[in-house]
């Protein structure tokens, strides 16, 4: 059986790119077609939900970099 590779070489503009393609996806998908049926309905809203999942989980495995000496501004 195949392994899946655990180490991926992206940089921050890769991660970025990818960011804004989901929420770019995010945005069409969140708009309801006047003809959808309900199964479409529930499968179109569990597509967002992962998404936004995802998201949360790409957000929650940055490292952010606070400077050792001087003030702090976040923003």
């Amino acid at each position: 059986m195949p392994q899946y590779n655990d180490l991926f070489e992206l940089s921050i503009e890769d991660m970025d790119l990818i960011e804004e393609a989901m929420r770019l996806t995010i945005a069409l998908k969140s708009h309801q077609q006047p003809d959808e049926s309900v199964d479409a309905r529930v499968a179109r809203e569990d597509f967002v939900r992962r998404l936004h999942d995802l998201l949360g989980r790409l957000h929650d495995q940055k490292i952010f970099y606070r400077p050792k000496t001087g003030v702090y501004v976040g923003g």
